[in-house]
């Protein structure tokens, strides 16, 4: 089987390249923007007519939360119409797709772990184009899993991780929000989880929901991470509104993981353990 993975250079797409070796029985080609750029659907359809995958991994998207409020055409034309164009060519070929969403489709205001089956409701720029994305995909007659996940970090790329142990390598004290709860996800986990989904003989088609284990804060998060490096830094809770950002974020980011474990066997880590991994794999 031929996989097809967009976004390369991204925390999952980087994930996804270095388990490739662990998986011979499949020939993966990865793509970025110099080889498949998401805001151009005729060369998509090119590279797609040249590569012919069995299966597309949609990992690439337009991530910049803020500035989507201000960049909404290229935002949309990432999320949306580079989905609805992957979409259309695997129906027209026989291929099947998984494509990665987000937490963002909701509106924060649950009080339950979001299940696959809870009604979206964006508030924001990049949520809204997620979801055109999502439903694009859902009516164009490919066969697809969808996999929303949440507080993606990595040892690649710019992360909350990343951020967090540099400024409390610079500072004596910071502040971090305390009233957004949820759970991170450590880009390799999902990586394998979506290694798992491929590998097994049939794919059951649907929405899935996939984060690590827990429940927390971004103030428990950053505390976790100042514990684990000892760091000094004194961090201060703050509520969001003391921290305004141009996109709104959903203030309640859990999701329900059942449905994956269930459906296809996923191992989802806790939270804590794969920050612990995480951070090994920098040094």
């Amino acid at each position: 089987m031929k996989l097809l993975i967009t976004g390369r250079h991204g925390q999952l797409g980087s994930e996804l390249f270095d388990l490739k070796e662990k998986y011979p029985q499949f020939k993966m080609v990865f793509v970025d923007r110099e080889e498949m750029d998401l805001s151009n659907p005729d060369q998509i359809i090119q590279v797609l007519n040249v590569e012919k995958p069995d299966l597309i991994v949609s990992a690439g998207a337009y991530t910049a939360v803020d500035k989507a409020e201000s960049d909404q055409e290229l935002c949309n034309t990432v999320n949306h119409i580079a989905v609805k164009t992957i979409g259309e060519w695997a129906a027209k070929n026989n291929a099947k797709v998984i494509h990665i969403s987000t937490d963002y489709v909701f509106d924060g205001n649950s009080e339950t772990p979001l299940k696959e089956t809870d009604l979206p409701s964006p508030i924001n720029v990049y949520g809204a184009t997620k979801l055109k994305g999502e439903l694009a995909l859902q009516e164009s007659g490919a066969a697809y899993v969808i996999i929303r996940t949440a507080w993606v970090y990595s040892t690649y790329g710019a992360n909350f991780v990343k951020t967090m142990m540099r400024l409390m390598s610079e500072r004596e004290e910071i502040s971090v929000v305390a009233d957004q709860i949820g759970t991170p996800t450590y880009a390799r986990d999902l990586a394998r989880a979506i290694m798992t989904i491929v590998s097994v003989p049939e794919f059951i088609q649907g929405i899935y929901h996939y984060s690590n284990e827990g429940k927390i804060s971004w103030y428990d998060f950053a505390t976790a991470i100042k514990e684990l490096k000892g760091f000094s830094t004194k961090i201060n809770a703050i509520n969001s509104d003391a921290f305004p950002t141009p996109a709104k974020r959903p203030n309640f980011s859990l999701l329900d993981k059942s449905k994956i474990k269930l459906v296809y066997g996923v191992v989802v880590p806790d939270w804590k353990k794969s920050l612990e991994e995480m951070m090994r794999s920098l040094y």
